[in-house]
């Protein structure tokens, strides 16, 4: 997906990175780009508010996404997938953000239309989904991240 490519480009880090390496990324970018640095203009300091709160953004996302983060909620994520039904699903910009009847929601990052379509079409939305989109593509917890906002 091209938006976890941009982040990771902004932070300079590869798809391996850590969340130790990823926080220590992002300190050292704040630091160099935090708003109170620039104080000399009104124009630099709005750039300097728009480039941290990208950060911000990007560090927040790839987080998100990192294995060690998935990793901690692996057993309810299993859960979810395999025993409650999909409640209702929404497709853009080949994401896809599956509603399910336990009241999680996850995000599904780099799904062709194609998938899309067919998970439409299913006789059985969630038997399609275990098979070819659970497990095939990078997702995130929208619950998570509203929990720690």
């Amino acid at each position: 997906m091209k938006k976890i490519v941009d982040y990771r480009k902004l932070l300079g880090v590869n798809k391996e990175a850590e969340l130790k390496e990823l926080k220590t990324v992002y300190r050292s970018l704040m630091k160099t780009w935090h708003p109170d640095k620039f104080q000399d203009s009104a124009e630099t300091r709005l750039e300097a508010e728009e480039k941290s709160k990208t950060i911000i953004e990007a560090y927040h996302f790839l987080v998100s996404i990192a294995p060690e983060t998935l990793n901690q909620s692996v057993e309810e994520y299993n859960n979810t997938t395999a025993s409650s039904g999909i409640l209702d699903f929404e497709y853009k910009s080949q994401v896809l953000k599956i509603h399910f009847a336990d009241g999680n929601v996850y995000e599904y990052f780099d799904v062709p239309k194609e998938v899309y379509r067919k998970l439409i079409n299913a006789d059985s939305s969630g038997r399609f989904a275990r098979r070819h989109i659970f497990n095939a593509y990078v997702y995130r917890s929208l619950n998570k991240l509203v929990a720690t906002a």
